[in-house]
């Protein structure tokens, strides 16, 4: 296992322990991190298309927590899914995470209507950041680790 992915479990482990300790902060934790945790892993390290993919995530959840916010129907619901659909396909998003977020709404109800956007939106910057850390850790361990070799045999 790589250190990207150690690092990734322990920053959702972490998410969650607040999310269950605060109830403020309980929107912080929603299933679909995961997800975007795996997909940010699995592809080369890049912060524009990881920030492009985490900016469709919250426009995503303002659209659905706007539309929910206004009807809770089965027309909002499907007005929803085409708008975002049409979004993601339009902007080249190509992260299926995105269409998961703007369901949140539906079927979480925050006291506040703009404590779902803001918890996707910080519990992103924190993936990318924590992503972006050990990153750079791992480019700098080896990097060490040679220099250490090269120390001991020069």
């Amino acid at each position: 296992m790589n250190f990207k992915a150690v690092a990734i479990c322990l920053y959702i482990v972490g998410i969650y322990w607040i999310s269950s300790r605060m109830p403020s902060l309980h929107a912080l934790f929603f299933p679909t991190l995961g997800a975007f945790s795996l997909l940010f892993i699995a592809h080369p390290f890049s912060p524009a298309k990881l920030g492009k993919v985490a900016f469709g995530a919250v426009v995503a959840v303002l659209i659905g927590t706007t539309i929910a916010y206004a009807n809770q129907s089965a027309l909002a619901l499907l007005a929803d899914l085409l708008i975002v659909v049409y979004l993601i396909n339009r902007f080249k998003w190509n992260a299926p995470p995105i269409l998961a977020v703007s369901l949140i709404p539906f079927f979480v109800h925050a006291s506040y209507i703009w404590i779902l956007p803001l918890s996707v939106c910080v519990s992103l910057l924190g993936l990318l950041v924590t992503l972006w850390v050990a990153h750079h850790v791992e480019r700098i361990v080896p990097l060490q680790i040679r220099r250490a070799k090269q120390a001991e045999s020069g």
